[in-house]
């Protein structure tokens, strides 16, 4: 039977560096054993919306906790961030904290990118493939001296990081589609997704890993499968359902969302959906019922479960759920 390793989402769009810094020590401290912290320049929501810089908060995180594994969920390593910053940044915190970091990376969204970048959108196509050689990158800067690169989007002449690991820095690609998915089994040392789709979509996404490591001759049963499950427990049912309004976002279609790079228009696009905003996630008073619906995910294969709690009262959320659902997930 597999292990399940559960861990919480700690959210940089909706908590300041100081608040979230406290919540993922009480995460720790109730058992949680990995934190995956979104990376965003902006918000989903310019009200009330919070965006600190996760490459210094991991290091004030590194440095006041002192188990639980650290790690992007996920961070673009293409545009913004130059792939050698990237590399640089985890292999100090890797050095700083040995087997406690883990690097999840993605395409990117216009939301995070354009503003600083201004040029077009690139097409989901070319973010693959800035992905793929940002990944290529950092893994030679992370085990080589004096790296030459001469790739399509980076270039490095004679590029050293003097400060690295004993062990390179694991690479978890996230994907939503199947193109994505087949790049984490060819590039990735694992993968990463979200909750609140068909059970069908999984399926192929992992059979899209398999087929990814297969063309490179890679054990895919060494991969980490990890997935972001987006859960509203509340022992006051009312409240559950209430605390996932906030992120109305996640529930726009892709089509309404894709490009969109203006936090005011995304937050006036989610509020005009707000109604919809409890659709991604599980809701529920009963924890039962929370943990075989989780469990459903971990049937499909995924050992590496990161909780997110969309409401405002973080700490009310990790004292009943960790009370709650992790003993019966634990089971």
């Amino acid at each position: 039977m597999t292990t399940l390793t559960l861990g919480y989402k700690a959210s940089n769009e909706q908590f300041g560096p100081t608040e979230l810094l406290a919540l993922t020590q009480h995460a720790e401290a109730r058992g949680f054993e990995v934190a995956g912290v979104s990376d965003h320049l902006q918000p989903w929501r310019h009200n009330g919306g919070h965006a600190p810089a996760v490459l210094s908060w991991l290091g004030a995180a590194a440095a006041t906790t002192s188990s639980i594994t650290l790690g992007t969920s996920v961070l673009t390593p293409t545009m913004r961030y130059h792939p050698a910053i990237v590399a640089q940044a985890f292999a100090t915190l890797a050095c700083l904290q040995p087997g406690r970091v883990f690097l999840g990376v993605g395409t990117g969204e216009a939301l995070n990118e354009r503003p600083l970048t201004i040029g077009d959108w690139p097409g989901a196509k070319e973010r693959r493939q800035r992905l793929a050689e940002a990944v290529a990158l950092m893994r030679r800067l992370w085990t080589e001296e004096r790296v030459d690169y001469d790739g399509r989007f980076y270039r490095t002449e004679k590029a050293t990081i003097y400060d690295r690991p004993d062990e390179p820095v694991p690479i978890l690609i996230a994907a939503s589609g199947p193109l994505a998915a087949k790049l984490a089994g060819r590039a990735g040392d694992g993968f990463i997704c979200t909750s609140g789709k068909a059970p069908e979509l999984y399926e192929q996404l992992l059979a899209k890993v398999d087929e990814g490591a297969a063309e490179r001759d890679r054990d895919s049963g060494a991969f980490e499968r990890m997935i972001e499950i987006k859960v509203s427990y509340d022992r006051d049912a009312p409240a559950a359902l209430e605390a996932c309004r906030p992120w109305a976002a996640l529930a726009l279609p892709p089509e309404d969302k894709v490009g969109v790079e203006d936090p005011i228009e995304m937050e006036r696009l989610a509020e005009a959906g707000a109604d919809r905003a409890h659709t991604r996630f599980i809701v529920s008073a009963d924890p039962a019922e929370v943990a075989e619906r989780i469990h459903g995910y971990a049937d499909l294969g995924f050992e590496h479960l990161v909780f997110h709690g969309p409401g405002e009262d973080q700490e009310r959320f990790l004292r009943q759920f960790s009370a709650d659902v992790l003993p019966l997930l634990r089971r």
